[in-house]
């Protein structure tokens, strides 16, 4: 080896020469924390001693035919490769300044951990994935130790956990620290946040006698303290701590039993004294750190710290008190996906447009409603939630979108986590009146004529979009479109809100009114959301509906139709981008795309692809329509049967309330309510496609800027416009150097880091605490999922679980599982026998079209997509919002 792979804790390093865990510690030792002294064995010893015995061919080719789901496939790979191990030493030159270091240390017995380059995850722990060896002794001990610790790398559970969630084992390398030995006589882990509750002003302390190897192993109950930021000690649990690890003289460790669970592990005071200890380690790292910790002889020591994986990140810029509350943005979108740093921008320039309406001038910079987290976007309802009317109208809308959230807000309200609601300023009244009398005005007219205002919203929407593109033309530098773009979301949404709330929302105030009037039935059968089934004006479903027109043009056509029917459907989008399908089908796709190609999988995201650039899924859907044979299940004779049974349902309801005293005033009511609400209720879908109509230009506009900047050596893809914020973009337009590709690699790779995040909050407050829970209590029944009951019915069904539209055909009749939705997955429902949701709510995108096309629905079900498999049979009922696992 030409140069030294042994770096003193002393000594800067970095994460590819030192792994996570001794990279932290060369922060702490430097930092003058407690850190028992010693060296790191660097991963160029690691990568010497592999290539020097032709470890890595066997690595690649065992890893290459492994099941990771499969653990006697995964054992017998560890067993392959960890003999290897076993078989081979270590380089003469490695073993002299191994040695060397060692004689330097003083040759004390030593710990000797392993320190890995792939570590720390978003929401991915690799706590315990590596050995450690405790308590060695002599030369020969710590050479053997290197070597099982350089092996463990390969262990089974390494092995499986890596491969599920796509590290490549070229990208993995171990670096072994070695250090004295602490002799402890307790020990423990410290967590500078809460763990269970992501609460960033808690630290908790899990503390037991003896070595920490018992507690980390799992093997000892430990005493469990909470204590405040401000070292109050909230609580104390006492574990029995039976089992007790003790380091022997000759070399390795003695567990034995004992009877302590009566005496506290460490006193008050070294329990707060950890507790300051962690809070400088947190700040150090500038992240929430856990902890482990060790006292011989009443001296505290660090053994080591690593960020707390598992928690939920808070927006930067935004302290712990006063108590803030956010919304996830995405879960009332239905897309949990890290949304890009522009398309966050202009989603913000576009909703600060309601400020506009109340007086408030903010810019995308300055306003402070819509907070990152997460590569997302968190909507700071704080204000709302602090006021009497802002939290009942807050409460109200969750109801409808999100019962997730609002389950978990009412939890916080009755724990008095708020100030007691104030009432609205007279300025913020004056405002709130001037901005509702237009939209009174709007609400009754729409009452006297529902067609009409619909249809005049509309056109108002279609005017301002052509007005856009035309303007969008005549820009020809980024420059002007980026001033275009700011200006242009801001008025946008300005408009969609005071034109569409006041006619959408008579239509959900009519849905209200009926609802009302069924319940005042004496023997109250009638389903109120049947009668929103089969709408005219969505157009999500006359998006839909285009498609299966689409799909029966070219079932009509016997050459599409076998050109269609088995291909790969990678294979048919080349052949469709290059215009080579047979003509009928390449027709039908055209026109469709000419309508809705700007529409795709996280549409509201700028940065997102298009149908109209990535067609596979498109075509993926009219080849699972061309499958539907039965007449009874063509969406569009699905459609009509949702259409008849709304008014079947209307027709019932005016029926009973005709017997009921002043029944002749309560049909004329109902009639008139029904008739406005199957009028307006279609309109939920239009600001949404308003927006993305919108967007599609944008994206059609930057990335024409994106592959000059490319041609001029600036960016490395078009599409990397979309990783720059909105005033990086506008100083890279005015000719600003910086290194714009190392910027949009880094934000690029943080967003592969955050798609592997597996739960995302529904509502996130200040402190870190987080809320992932779903809609309804659980039953305690193993075999049944509870959620918010949105289209009503019962259907049994193959469960499907989809996490990637574009991925996936759906047989008809399956049950589609999935996260959450948008536009781009309506397409699947046509085929769907019901539908199970882990976000949303009664009027989210994907209830509104299960509905209408009378599909059985149950959202917002905690973890459905994890805790069903596809393959399981279940039976959804869409009333009670009851998932039942019946095979």
């Amino acid at each position: 080896m030409t140069e030294s792979a042994i770096h003193p804790l002393a000594a800067q390093t970095s994460l590819a020469v030192a792994g996570g865990k001794g990279l932290n510690l060369t922060r702490l030792y430097g930092a003058g924390f407690p850190v028992p002294p010693g060296f790191i064995v660097g991963t160029t010893a690691y990568q010497s001693f592999v290539a020097k015995h032709g470890l890595s061919a066997l690595i690649l080719d065992t890893m290459a035919r492994i099941d990771p789901g499969d653990p006697g496939m995964l054992e017998a790979a560890a067993q392959t490769i960890r003999a290897r191990f076993a078989a081979a030493k270590i380089p003469a030159d490695l073993v002299a300044e191994i040695r060397s270091a060692y004689a330097d240390l003083g040759r004390p017995p030593v710990a000797v951990r392993s320190s890995a380059t792939a570590e720390d995850l978003p929401g991915h722990s690799f706590a315990g994935q590596q050995d450690t060896y405790l308590n060695i002794i002599g030369g020969d001990a710590l050479l053997r130790a290197i070597v099982d610790c350089w092996s463990s790398l390969w262990t089974a559970r390494a092995i499986g956990y890596r491969a599920r969630i796509g590290i490549d084992p070229r990208d993995v390398a171990l670096a072994v620290v070695v250090q004295t030995m602490v002799p402890s006589e307790t020990s423990g882990v410290l967590f500078t946040a809460n763990p269970l509750t992501g609460n960033r002003a808690e630290l908790v302390i899990d503390a037991t006698f003896g070595l920490g190897e018992a507690l980390v192993s799992g093997q000892v109950e430990p005493d469990h303290y909470v204590v405040a930021a401000g070292e109050r000690i909230l609580s104390r649990s006492l574990g029995n701590k039976a089992t007790v690890i003790h380091s022997q003289a000759a070399g390795g460790t003695v567990t034995l039993e004992q009877d302590t669970a009566s005496q506290q592990a460490v006193p008050d005071a070294v329990i707060l004294q950890l507790a300051r200890l962690g809070q400088r380690v947190a700040d150090l790292f500038g992240t929430p750190q856990d902890i482990e910790w060790a006292t011989p002889n009443e001296q505290l020591y660090v053994l080591q710290s690593r960020p707390i994986t598992t928690l939920y990140p808070v927006p930067d810029g935004m302290s712990r008190e006063p108590l803030r509350v956010l919304f996830s943005f995405g879960a009332i979108q239905g897309v949990l996906d890290p949304m890009t740093p522009l398309g966050r921008d202009t989603i913000t320039a576009m909703l600060i447009g309601a400020g506009r309406i109340f007086g408030r001038r903010t810019t995308v910079e300055t306003q402070s409603v819509l907070w990152e987290a997460g590569e997302r976007l968190w909507v700071d309802a704080t204000g709302m939630v602090n006021n009497r009317l802002g939290r009942k109208l807050t409460q109200g809308a969750l109801d409808y979108v999100e019962p997730g959230a609002r389950q978990a807000l009412a939890m916080l309200i009755g724990q008095d986590r708020f100030p007691k609601p104030g009432r609205l300023r007279a300025r913020t009244s004056l405002r709130l009146l001037m901005a509702l009398l237009p939209a009174a005005g709007r609400m009754v007219c729409t009452l006297l004529r529902p067609d009409a205002e619909r249809d005049k919203a509309v056109r108002l929407f279609d005017a301002q979009i052509a007005e856009f593109e035309t303007q969008l033309a005549g820009a020809s530098y980024l420059s002007g479109r980026l001033a275009l773009i700011r200006r242009n979301m801001d008025r946008m949404f300005g408009t969609l809100l005071p034109h569409f709330v006041p006619r959408f929302g008579l239509g959900m105030a009519t849905y209200t009114l009926l609802t009302r009037l069924a319940t005042t039935l004496p023997d109250n059968t009638i389903d109120t959301r049947t009668m929103m089934r089969g709408v005219s004006h969505n157009v999500t479903t006359e998006m839909d509906l285009t498609l299966w027109r689409s799909a029966q043009t070219i079932r009509a056509d016997a050459l599409s139709a076998a050109r269609m029917r088995d291909a790969d459907p990678t294979a048919l989008a080349d052949d469709y981008t290059r215009g080579q399908l047979p003509a009928e089908a390449q027709a039908a796709i055209s026109a469709f795309m000419e309508r809705y190609g700007m529409r795709g999988l996280g549409e509201i995201d700028l940065g997102r692809p298009r149908w109209r650039s990535d067609p596979a899924p498109i075509i993926q859907t009219l080849q699972s329509y061309l499958k539907i044979n039965d007449p009874d299940l063509a969406p569009d004779a699905v459609y009509e049967r949702g259409r008849r049974a709304a008014m079947a349902e209307i027709e019932l309801l005016l029926a009973a309330l005709a017997t009921t005293h002043g029944g002749w005033i309560k049909v004329r009511l109902a009639r008139i309510a029904a008739r406005r609400m199957r009028a307006l209720i279609g309109l939920r879908e239009t600001p949404k496609f308003v927006i993305i109509r919108l967007l599609g230009m944008i994206q059609n506009a930057l990335l024409i800027d994106g592959e000059a900047m490319v041609a001029e050596g600036k960016l490395s893809q078009p599409d990397d416009i979309f990783y720059l914020h909105m005033r990086e973009l506008e100083a890279l337009a005015q000719g600003e150097q910086r290194d714009w590709s190392t910027l949009v690699q880094t934000r690029r790779q943080a967003a592969v880091r955050e798609q592997q995040r597996r739960q995302i909050p529904r509502l996130l407050l200040s402190t870190g605490e987080a809320f992932y829970e779903g809609a309804a209590a659980d039953t305690g029944e193993e075999n049944v999922l509870v959620g918010s009951p949105v289209s009503p019915g019962v259907v049994e069904g193959v469960v499907h679980v989809v996490l990637d539209p574009r991925r996936a055909q759906l047989a008809p009749g399956e049950i589609l599982v999935c996260p959450g939705t948008d536009p781009s997955w309506t397409p699947l429902f046509l085929a769907a026998g019901g539908l199970v949701m882990e976000v949303g709510g009664m009027m989210t995108h994907g209830a509104v079209v299960a509905r209408e096309y009378g599909i059985p629905a149950v959202v917002s079900v905690h973890q459905a997509t994890e805790r069903l498999r596809t393959g399981q049979r279940v039976r959804v009922n869409g009333s009670t919002g009851m998932v039942t696992v019946v095979a």
